[in-house]
């Protein structure tokens, strides 16, 4: 069955380590057969939530109109949801971390988006694996919450430079975690 997968990416440098990892993991779900949507979110214009509930009131998922109303009917279509994204400061970048805190439309307007797979692609310059648990604990919370299957989690330590990437099993953990959508 072929599948709509909608990634969301958070990193601003688009020759960086996450990327590196994004496009072989889009690469791979591509030549299986699958549909992507891309969302670069550092690229866009995503404010953060303003708790103001008027979600999709207007038609659109948010009332302040930015380009998470472009992300929003791809969400709500989608199969599978992978966040992909370096750890800033032991968390989520600003720039993805808007488009999370924006999912809070769907629950204030009762759209029912469970169900959904999804995964966690992320990386991190430190050598300590917990670094990443002010990523991968928001993750596990908020597919809890949405009621989505997490179907695995891609988790890089010890990288910083562009290219570092290249010296971890990261892009193959991608491409088999993409294997297995």
């Amino acid at each position: 069955m072929n599948k709509k997968i909608v990634v969301i990416t958070g990193s601003p440098r688009k020759n960086g380590n996450s990327f590196a990892m994004t496009e072989a993991f889009i690469k791979t779900v591509e030549a299986k057969g699958h549909t992507v949507t891309r969302f670069d979110a550092a690229m866009k214009n995503i404010g953060g939530c303003h708790a103001c509930t008027t979600c999709f009131k207007t038609g659109k998922a948010c009332s302040f109109d930015d380009d998470f109303n472009v992300l929003a009917p791809a969400i709500l279509e989608a199969d599978v949801v992978v966040f992909t994204t370096p750890v800033y400061w032991y968390s989520f970048p600003a720039q993805i971390k808007g488009v999370i805190d924006r999912l809070f439309s769907f629950c204030v307007a009762g759209k029912d988006i469970s169900g959904k797979e999804c995964a966690l692609i992320t990386c991190c310059e430190e050598d300590d694996l917990s670094v990443m648990d002010g990523v991968r604990i928001p993750y596990e919370r908020t597919i809890a919450l949405l009621k989505w299957k997490s179907v695995g989690e891609v988790l890089i330590p010890s990288v910083l430079n562009v290219g570092d990437i290249d010296k971890t099993n990261g892009v193959q953990k991608a491409i088999e975690l993409a294997e297995r959508i």
